[in-house]
């Protein structure tokens, strides 16, 4: 059988065999017929909340906070919207504000094509600076006693609006609500705190749990200490048409996004399979191997242990070059040198979570990559890499004999499967 793998901006074509393989989707959901008048309706009529007109006057400085590259918010169609919504505040009293979290900037040119050159023209437009001292506020602590940072301009603001989108998280349970607060606009060394290795490697800190997550509860709780904010989360399907519109109040609005999210992302299976073929869901988020770790992580969860795992996962950024994540790959031997260095006292490095995510996967089952980067830097990864899937899955499945079965995420992680 033939099937399209999400890979770059177009699909990578597989070849299985019929019969011993099972592909596994998210329920799809018909994009909204009218995407802008749904957001609209919702700003008018939010969650929990009050209307956002009602919260905003003209004097108040109001502060967008949108989701960045890596992401596959519809920036371009959402902030443009709402922009328009907010037409009655002076330009010069908004600020957009890009979530980085701990990602690289964005350049002028990539915010162009996330946001439209005339919303860029017209706004400013900044990048968070997680590293940046001066441009954070202090809210408390961390559960360990870290400074709780946040973005100046963000805590700041009289009117805080963020604006992202829900899928199913690999640690944090979903995406979007507090996450556009932090890590999305959070100090460095905060949002190290919260993806240390205690939270990471907790057994609720995965797909589709919050209550009772050490790690969200933590970013819920610092989150909400910043003060009121009004939440804009959209729901995707996979031609990345808006599916549900989820506004007003930052941890109402997003249970209930979470839920509408979680009936068509979470799919039951009968039993673990011996190979499993899985993506990064395309471009954007399989833009680097720092991002590859979600895919590995939705494939690995029905794998027998010892099982096979293939991500086919384009990378175009590399790991990306110069990382923090690329940086402590280098520096070990192994995943399970890497495991040991995390679990020292004191030992703490930026993106420490990828690596360590990756490392627990690769002690229960063997990890082969298809990507744009070269074999010699995916074997420094502790990946091997795979050129021609289709051709080996046939090989595994003739070694491993008649009853072996393969599952196929095509949307990756944009699918959560679960054992029954």
């Amino acid at each position: 059988m033939k099937i399209n793998l999400a890979y770059g901006q177009g699909y990578l074509p597989v070849d299985l065999p019929d019969g011993r393989t099972t592909v596994i989707e998210p329920a799809h959901r018909p994009g909204l017929p009218d995407e802008r008048a749904a957001v609209l309706a919702a700003l008018d009529q939010p969650i929990s909340a009050r209307p956002l007109r009602q919260w905003i006057t003209p004097r108040d400085r109001v502060c967008i906070a949108f989701t960045d590259l890596t992401r596959a918010t519809p920036n371009h169609r959402l902030i443009p919207w709402l922009l328009d919504f907010l037409d009655g505040v002076p330009r010069d009293q908004i600020t957009l504000l890009n979530q980085l979290g701990t990602h690289r900037p964005n350049t002028p040119a990539e915010l162009d094509t996330l946001l439209t050159p005339e919303v860029t023209r017209r706004y400013r437009v900044l990048n968070h600076e997680p590293e940046n001292s001066d441009a954070l506020v202090q809210f408390g602590t961390m559960r360990d006693g870290t400074p709780a940072l946040i973005n100046r301009h963000l805590a700041q603001a009289d009117i805080r609006v963020i604006t992202g989108f829900i899928e199913p998280h690999f640690f944090a349970g979903f995406s979007g609500g507090i996450k556009g607060i932090i890590p999305g606009c959070g100090g460095l060394r905060s949002v190290m705190s919260n993806h240390g290795f205690k939270n990471i490697g907790d057994a609720k800190s995965t797909f589709g749990v919050t209550v009772g997550n050490p790690l969200w509860e933590e970013l819920r709780e610092v989150a909400l200490r910043v003060g009121p904010s009004f939440l804009l989360n959209v729901s995707l399907n996979e031609q990345r048409q808006i599916t549900g519109v989820f506004a007003g109040d930052l941890i109402e609005a997003h249970r209930v996004g979470c839920e509408f999210v979680r009936q068509s992302a979470m799919q039951k299976v009968k039993a673990p399979f011996d190979i499993v073929v899985t993506t990064n869901s395309g471009y954007p988020l399989d833009l680097n191997l720092y991002q590859g770790v979600k895919g590995m992580s939705a494939g690995a969860r029905i794998l027998v242990k010892g099982g096979l795992l293939i991500l086919a996962c384009e990378c175009r950024e590399g790991i990306p070059p110069g990382s923090p994540l690329e940086k402590l790959l280098f520096s070990a031997t192994s995943p399970e040198e890497i495991l040991a260095a995390l679990s020292t006292p004191g030992f703490v490095r930026p993106e420490q979570w990828q690596a360590q995510i990756q490392a627990l996967i690769q002690r229960e089952v063997e990890v082969l990559l298809h990507s744009s980067l070269s074999d010699d830097l995916a074997r420094r990864a502790f990946l091997t890499p795979c050129r021609d899937i289709g051709a080996e899955v046939a090989r595994r499945l003739e070694a491993l004999g008649p009853q072996a079965r393969v599952a196929v995420l095509p949307q990756g992680p944009l699918t959560i499967p679960y054992l029954a």
